[in-house]
């Protein structure tokens, strides 16, 4: 009897000790491919999404998207306005997005974005505007250009005065700067003065790449940013962005078409959701573009129609606007059958040449070699039978 019970002792001490092997491999593996996952994205070659968010008492004041692509250092910014209306999933209903935030918490939200633009967001970075201010002071202010001086008292009588012109704003005044509304605002003028924030965070983190590389100065940074991320996770990720070119920072914004729903005005993006997904596409494709002679700027394109459709060649110019092109002239061909769309490249980027065919799904592209082209259009879109007013068929 007292050989079995002994048997059985040590048979429950060996299964004992296999579980806590298979536990501690466990945790081990999954600490191992939290770790790398940050390193293994950013080495991987390709652009790395951040959903970058901003929110004051529970209410999302900017939403961004940052697309940024390590081995050129390049980044963009997909700007998601609040007001953006879909049927979210985790609503169950039409509602604005910024709703799911305040509903369901930034994991959702993060989730219902990357449903928006089509794109996988692994990591976020969740600033609130109590701890904005002293993330501001922390990196020695933020640069704004502010058109004319403030001096705006709200319905409470609380007064807000900022100078005017291309300041360096504390962290009191950027707050400030974040919450005034004067009574003629549109809200494209609100959301301009918050993306100006936005790039002027990129911008800060771009001047102090040398200071947030050390880990002892970063520890304090950390306190003022929630994210999905460990603190080693966020250090490496964080010290990447500090090296973005801020100079050549990308902004885009979700086009659509404004609906009342339920009493408030949503945007809905144009083509049932299908344009934005395809705005992000082609941002991802420009950052990789090495494209050092034409920083920061717009391609600029002209459009003529060569169909008998009226009103094809202004419709196309709506959606390349959208996606960040600078739209010179739209008009007719010199004929009316043009059987297939054509681009005509008129400078020597081959990748922005395709870059705009992939947009519209056209690959007959033909670079110009004259010198009498006009110097002030980059590409001339000539519309064919093939192109459905959106892609070319």
């Amino acid at each position: 009897m007292r050989k079995k019970g002994k048997r059985q002792k040590t048979g429950s001490v060996l299964l004992a000790l296999i579980f806590i092997i298979l536990v501690s491999v466990s945790v081990g593996l999954v600490l191992f491919l939290h770790v790398d996952r940050v390193d293994e994205l950013l080495d991987s070659g390709n652009v790395v999404t951040t959903l970058v968010v901003m929110e004051n008492e529970g209410t999302v004041l900017f939403t961004d998207v940052f697309l940024y692509y390590p081995p050129l250092k390049k980044g963009a910014l997909i700007n998601i306005l609040g007001n953006t209306g879909s049927i979210f999933k985790s609503l169950g209903r039409v509602a604005r997005i910024d709703s799911v935030y305040s509903t369901k918490g930034i994991e959702t939200y993060c989730q219902e974005v990357s449903e928006l633009i089509g794109q996988p967001i692994p990591f976020y970075m969740l600033l609130k505007l109590e701890d904005f201010g002293e993330l501001t002071d922390l990196l020695g202010g933020m640069k704004v250009f502010i058109p004319s001086s403030i001096d705006v008292k709200n319905e409470d009588g609380e007064r807000w005065l900022l100078p005017g012109g291309a300041i360096n704003l504390d962290g009191d005044k950027v707050n400030e700067y974040l919450a005034y509304h004067k009574p003629d605002d549109t809200p494209d003028e609100i959301d301009e003065r918050r993306q100006n924030i936005v790039i002027a965070f990129f911008n800060a983190l771009a001047n102090n790449s040398r200071i947030l590389r050390e880990r002892k100065n970063f520890e304090v940074v950390f306190k003022k940013i929630q994210s999905n991320m460990k603190k080693d996770d966020l250090f490496r990720l964080v010290r990447e962005f500090s090296l973005v070119d801020s100079e050549r920072l990308a902004q885009q914004t979700i086009t659509g078409s404004l609906r009342l729903v339920d009493g408030e005005m949503l945007l809905f993006p144009l083509l049932d959701g299908q344009f934005i997904k395809d705005v992000v596409k082609q941002s991802m494709a420009s950052l990789k573009v090495n494209d050092d002679t034409n920083i920061s700027r717009s391609y600029v394109v002209e459009i003529l129609n060569g169909t008998a459709i009226n009103g094809l060649a202004r419709e196309t110019s709506r959606i390349l606007e959208g996606a960040g092109y600078d739209v010179f002239r739209v008009g007719n061909a010199d004929v009316t059958d043009y059987d297939k769309t054509v681009i005509q490249s008129h400078i020597k980027n081959e990748e922005s040449a395709r870059n705009l065919g992939n947009f519209i799904r056209c690959e007959n592209i033909i670079t110009d070699d004259s010198n009498d082209s006009d110097s002030n259009v980059d590409f001339t879109i000539i519309l064919g039978k093939d192109f459905d007013g959106r892609y070319v068929r």
